[in-house]
């Protein structure tokens, strides 16, 4: 093996191994961000439909942004039946 081929196979090792270890954002995993979603973003979620969603939003503009996904079980109505379903797909990651 050259010098050269040496270098290229160490440059693509090194680059694979930062891509396995980058985080993919919220975006690119397709979750829903609790703390920017509109009504109609929420209601994707499994068992959260328009009365839901708009609690959910009615909380944040009432007490700030999630902090965690597990916060969403403050909101009336969310609870943890309701959050083993949906954790997957939500986060309160910033964009």
């Amino acid at each position: 093996m050259t010098r050269t081929q040496k270098w290229i196979t160490m440059f693509l090792v090194v680059a694979m191994a930062m891509f396995m270890i980058c985080p993919v954002s919220a975006q690119e995993q397709g979750k829903i961000n609790i703390n920017t979603a509109t009504v109609e973003e929420l209601v994707q979620l499994d068992r959260v439909g328009p009365r839901y969603a708009e609690k959910i939003i009615a909380f944040r503009q009432e007490n700030g942004p999630f902090r965690s996904i597990d916060e969403i079980t403050n909101v009336d109505g969310i609870g943890p039946s309701t959050y083993e379903q949906i954790k997957a797909l939500i986060t309160v990651a910033d964009e």
